[in-house]
């Protein structure tokens, strides 16, 4: 019986080590692309870890009106997911968020990307490891890359980390689409292991700390 117990339990770690479970999720869709094309709106590439996390997290702030994953900053074309996962594509996991910048602004934006994961380790978010992870900032306009520079050089003058921030600010190149099932993964997938004991809780720290920033 105990040994079952261990079993269960190592299982279960197992598959919290990583975002690299597949699912077969449905076909939830969390924006209207005519609604958006009438609207006025910017776009930002970011990587901050595993794109369902991040995703899951955007997909929650007021003004925000669109959030893609998929892959960014690489060489080769239309990458796969497993080719990314081999670590030799120079792929990012990124999402690309659309937004209304009469309800949020990139300052906020920015605001919740280095708040909501660790940029200080290189090619690392918790236990997701690899050059996929990479934190990073792909902008689309000098506005972003002017402040996405000026918020990372105020940050590590006041040691908010407590680390230097490694967060690459690149401009934006590519953009390939991840496959379906890792879209809107965490509204599909909600009680699958990661979701629950993983991206959960980052989604509950980002209602509480930005508690006004959030969809109501």
């Amino acid at each position: 019986m105990i040994k079952s117990v261990f079993a269960g339990i190592a299982v279960l770690t197992a598959a919290l080590f990583s975002c690299t479970q597949h699912e077969s999720p449905g076909s939830t869709q969390f924006t209207n692309a005519k609604y958006i094309s009438n609207m006025n709106t910017e776009t930002i590439t970011l990587g901050s870890g595993c794109f369902w996390c991040t995703e899951a997290i955007f997909q929650q702030m007021e003004g925000v009106v669109k959030v893609q994953s998929g892959y960014s900053g690489g060489h080769v074309a239309n990458p796969t997911y497993e080719q990314v996962c081999e670590k030799n594509t120079g792929h990012v996991e990124v999402v690309q968020l659309t937004y209304d910048p009469s309800k949020v602004s990139i300052d906020e934006i920015l605001e919740v990307f280095w708040q909501t994961h660790d940029p200080t380790t290189m090619d690392r978010q918790g236990n997701d490891v690899g050059p996929q992870y990479r934190s990073a900032i792909f902008y689309h306009n000098e506005d972003q890359h002017k402040k996405a520079v000026h918020y990372k050089e105020e940050l590590d003058k006041s040691g908010a980390f407590g680390k230097p921030i490694v967060t690459v600010i690149e401009k934006f190149k590519n953009f390939y689409p991840a496959e379906d099932y890792h879209q809107n993964y965490y509204k599909n997938n909600p009680n699958q292991p990661y979701c629950y004991f993983v991206i959960r809780p980052k989604l509950e720290k980002f209602e509480k700390v930005f508690k006004a920033k959030a969809k109501q």
